[in-house]
């Protein structure tokens, strides 16, 4: 049986690698797309959104609303792809267990 310091220094030692993955994924990005890629989207692994890209084919000024839901959907699959990434880089200091509060 480990002794209480032994599992403060392992709590201490998860929340630094959590600390460090956290950083990485504020630096990584993953796009999503819709609409055969007329539309993209690029948000960080934080899921933030920094990027929408829209090919001028895809804008017609009578369905606006055509436009929308192609926004929309390459904004999800972007934010799936970034719950993803984060998810593969938890998963091995998590034991891949979804902890609540890590961000995916």
């Amino acid at each position: 049986m480990r002794n209480l310091g032994d599992i403060q220094r392992m709590a201490q030692q998860m929340q630094q690698q959590m600390a460090r993955i956290q950083e990485e994924l504020e630096a990584e990005t993953v796009d999503g797309s819709a609409g055969g890629g007329v539309v993209k989207a690029t948000v960080t692994g934080k899921q933030d959104l920094v990027s929408l890209t829209i090919d001028p084919s895809a804008v017609d000024p009578d369905d606006v609303d055509m436009l929308q839901d192609l926004i929309v959907a390459a904004v999800n699959d972007a934010i799936r792809a970034s719950r993803d990434l984060a998810a593969e880089k938890m998963g091995p200091l998590t034991g891949g267990l979804n902890v609540p509060g890590l961000g995916f």
